[in-house]
């Protein structure tokens, strides 16, 4: 067989296989458009729990513990005697002012009739000016020192007095570092007083946060939740009631205060856990995050065009929800996006969009 015969087979054969190998399908994908509503997003803000009233309770004078009438963690009522010290000494402080007192008492009378007596002399010429105004000097004398020992007086029984600690409000006994008998300074800490019937949680926003929220609608965005340390959810909602009046100049971020109710006294002074404020979006972009990929710390999405060629955009999420991105840009309604298979297409790759249902989303 001569070449040129051999060459005109060779082609009738690979015509003839050409013709019988089927052309390649196109492949089919899901596609979705995105979804633009209206939600609602919380927030998550770290929070630190203070009591309504937390105060410190430290003695005014220095003596011996005499008596402890309450215990750590016992609840007590406004006005209750919590400590007492020893008060001798100080007993015996109003004794002595008091009788100086009787003293002073005693004195201003001798002077006030010797004076009585000089100024009916004086009225008769009997004696002279000068030692009616010695008398007077004299009884002006003895109304200030009777007057200092009332003073002094006053002083010991108020001192008196702050031997007995008493309790400012209703609340809870906390720690208590001192025992029956020990020797205490003035200001020291005898323990603190914590009122939880309501707790305030403070947490700090940006500035975009609080604008948003000054901004906005406050009757119907003020309502807060707790999350609490062991991330179960505080059963009972809390109120917004205020804002610092200055940003931190260091972190750009400004403290909110929520209120909320303890009627079971669950959340104590000092307490952790986090705030979830709502954050309303209006005419948001959404689309399900597995139709997303990341490539370098930036983020895309397939996209089909009107000639079922695929192509890619990067989008910017700014919230996640559930299983879905909130979007700023990137997308309009209008964009059909890969929603199954992005792991096996690629830019530029002809598809067979299938549209499908956007999956479920609860706002």
């Amino acid at each position: 067989m001569t070449k040129i015969a051999l060459s005109i087979l060779l082609l009738l054969t690979l015509s003839a296989c050409s013709e019988n190998t089927p052309a390649a399908e196109t492949k089919s994908y899901q596609v979705v458009h995105p979804i633009i509503t209206d939600t609602v997003y919380e927030r998550e803000y770290a929070t630190t729990i203070n009591s309504l009233q937390n105060v410190e309770i430290r003695n005014k004078v220095r003596g011996f513990i005499e008596e402890i009438y309450v215990d750590e963690g016992q609840k007590v009522q406004t006005g209750q005697t919590l400590f007492t010290l020893n008060s001798k000494e100080l007993e015996q402080q109003i004794l002595k002012a008091e009788a100086s007192i009787q003293s002073a008492q005693a004195e201003l009378k001798g002077v006030e009739i010797e004076y009585d007596n000089t100024k009916k002399l004086f009225e008769k010429n009997v004696v002279a000016k000068s030692e009616l105004d010695l008398w007077a000097t004299k009884v002006a004398l003895n109304k200030a020192k009777l007057n200092a020992a009332r003073v002094e007086k006053e002083q010991a029984t108020l001192h008196f007095q702050f031997t007995k600690i008493k309790a400012p409000f209703n609340g809870v006994i906390n720690r208590i570092p001192f025992k029956k008998g020990s020797l205490v300074d003035e200001g020291a800490l005898l323990t603190s007083i914590s009122n939880n019937e309501f707790v305030y949680a403070y947490y700090n926003v940006s500035e975009i946060d609080y604008l948003e929220y000054a901004q906005g609608n406050h009757k119907s965005n003020n309502k807060v939740k707790l999350v609490l340390a062991n991330n179960t959810p505080y059963p009972q909602q809390g109120v917004i009631e205020t804002t610092e009046s200055e940003f931190d100049a260091s972190t750009g971020n400004i403290a909110f205060r929520a209120k909320f109710p303890n009627e079971s006294r669950l959340l104590k002074q000092g307490s952790s856990g986090k705030i979830l404020a709502p954050s309303h979006f209006k005419n948001a972009i959404l689309i399900p995050q597995k139709a997303t990929f990341e490539v370098q710390g930036n983020i895309y999405v397939y996209v089909v065009d009107k000639q079922n060629k695929v192509g890619i955009k990067k989008i910017n999420p700014v919230v996640r929800l559930s299983n879905f991105f909130v979007l700023d840009i990137g997308l309009e309604k209008s964009d059909t996006i890969i929603l199954e298979g992005i792991q096996t297409v690629k830019e530029g790759d002809i598809i067979k969009p299938q549209l499908v249902q956007m999956p479920s989303f609860s706002k």
